[in-house]
């Protein structure tokens, strides 16, 4: 496991604590720790909620299972891409942010060696997503590259062909 936490019980016990201090920063001054004075600062001006970024925390606490749950974590995802899209002012009617999310937690969690991936793998149309959301969704490309390449052992990051990935994802907005 090439997580941070060497030991499940620590982990969980650390994503409660950011759980619950996220929470807090709805209703009270974020304490003197600089990433939460940061989301005070920058995200919940722009709309999002303590409430709504603890949210992650059950993605993240799925992985630290003896059997990770992948479907949690791959749910995971769909809230940060979302939270993402709205930072990025761009709507999501349809299920093509969610979807991005969803492949690019899974793959994520396969790197940092939480899980094995497998066919549960979330599938994208041919659609390409809007360009003000393609620097976020260019994280779902890298992932469908990586499933393309097989997965475990992953190609190294910073490529040419990853490389090549990120610019044509930047000019077609298509996640392949």
């Amino acid at each position: 496991m090439t997580a941070s936490s060497t030991q499940p019980a620590l982990g969980a016990i650390r994503l409660a604590w950011w759980r619950e201090a996220l929470e807090r920063l709805d209703a009270n001054p974020p304490p003197p720790e600089p990433r939460l004075q940061a989301v005070a600062a920058e995200l919940l001006p722009r709309g999002i909620s303590g409430k709504e970024l603890a949210g992650l925390e059950a993605g993240w606490a799925a992985l630290l299972e003896e059997v990770p749950d992948v479907a949690a974590a791959r749910d995971r995802g769909t809230l940060l891409f979302r939270l993402g899209a709205r930072l990025l002012g761009v709507e999501f009617h349809d299920e093509t942010i969610g979807t991005a999310g969803r492949l690019f937690a899974l793959v994520d969690a396969g790197r940092r060696g939480f899980v094995e991936i497998g066919a549960e793998a979330p599938a994208l149309g041919p659609n390409g997503v809007a360009r003000r959301v393609r620097p976020m969704t260019a994280l779902a490309a890298l992932a469908a590259r990586d499933l393309r390449k097989g997965g475990a052992p992953f190609e190294p990051e910073a490529t040419p062909g990853r490389a090549v990935t990120l610019i044509r994802h930047r000019l077609s907005g298509i996640i392949s």
